[in-house]
């Protein structure tokens, strides 16, 4: 697989990541250990060095995973966790006080078996504490060996000007695909002036742009999905013209909506380096192969007239999450 540098900073990683999140959290049950283990390292095997995860991902399971998982192959890989929220708990409330980024990180360093964490994020953004505060602590881990890299995820533009102003910003990490194209309008070329790598999670839209879930599709009870505005019985029925038409453009290249979808996000930025997700094996090598599908100027101009007269329904987060990003 080929390799992106994330922004200006050096950072070089596989052009696709693999997000983690969901192996152990947010989309129903999380796996077991060993089939988990076996596809992290199957990732690898297929040239993926970028690993994503997070303290707030169980909490604290899927670190401990990537960690048994990525022991035997550590200096080959690049490792992706995320501090900010009250015991790792979502629930509970964000907290990026200084001492409690220290904290996770020793914490998080244990658990991922490692000596240092390649690039940190602030999982939200903390309305309470100074992103300045959050970017001088980050910097003294830094200093440290502990943290090689400082990221944002989901802050607004005027955040990462702070917060880069104060310790330079690797890389921002938001929603981004098909049919979520906001970081377009003001985070794009903001980071593309501050030369600030770009980590779309849900490039497949939390698995939508796939073609495998339609208006019948049943969730888990556990699966964050069933709060999701977006996921609607109805908005899920509205929204099958996007995947129509992604499914019909996908025939014309003999590929998959996954690949296409994915392939249409790296023809963005040379600096973009999307991470889905997944807990099958199978589908890890079909979203891979969506590196290597190239995508013309015209087919890139004949996706942008299929979508420009869609209108995607739904909210992507329930109002209680949608307060949490944008800061």
């Amino acid at each position: 697989m080929k390799k992106r540098k994330l922004g200006k900073s050096g950072l070089e990683v596989s052009a696709l990541g693999l997000g983690c999140m969901g192996l152990s959290f947010g989309y129903g049950p999380e796996m077991d250990k060993e089939s988990a283990i076996k596809l992290i390292r199957r990732a690898f095997e297929l040239g993926v060095t970028f690993f994503d995860s997070a303290e707030a991902y169980g909490p604290y399971k899927n670190e401990e995973l990537l960690g048994e998982a990525l022991a035997p192959i550590r200096d080959q890989v690049v490792i992706a966790s995320k501090f900010g929220f009250e015991k790792g708990q979502t629930a509970l409330g964000m907290n990026s006080k200084p001492e409690n980024i220290r904290s996770m990180t020793e914490a998080a360093l244990k658990r991922l078996r490692t000596d240092r964490i390649d690039l940190l994020y602030q999982h939200r953004v903390d309305p309470n504490v100074p992103i300045e505060d959050v970017a001088g602590t980050v910097g003294e881990l830094m200093k440290e060996g502990k943290v090689k890299h400082f990221g944002l995820s989901e802050a607004s533009t005027q955040t990462i000007r702070k917060a880069h102003a104060v310790l330079p910003v690797t890389a921002l990490q938001s929603e981004y695909s098909l049919w979520w194209r906001e970081p377009e309008k003001e985070i794009l070329p903001t980071l593309e002036e501050l030369r600030i790598g770009f980590v779309p999670f849900s490039p497949l839209g939390k698995g939508f742009l796939t073609g495998a879930i339609n208006e019948n599709t049943k969730f888990d009870k556990t699966d964050f999905r069933n709060v999701v505005p977006r996921f609607a019985e109805e908005n899920r029925k509205a929204n099958q013209v996007v995947v129509n038409k992604i499914i019909e453009f996908a025939k014309k290249k003999n590929a998959t909506p996954a690949q296409v979808a994915l392939a249409w996000v790296l023809a963005q930025k040379p600096w973009i380096v999307p991470i889905p997700g997944t807990t099958k094996i199978a589908r890890l090598e079909e979203n891979l192969k969506g590196e290597q599908l190239k995508l013309t100027d015209e087919d890139l101009s004949e996706i942008e007239s299929a979508f420009s007269s869609i209108q995607v329904q739904g909210a992507r987060y329930p109002q209680h999450l949608q307060s949490r990003v944008g800061k």
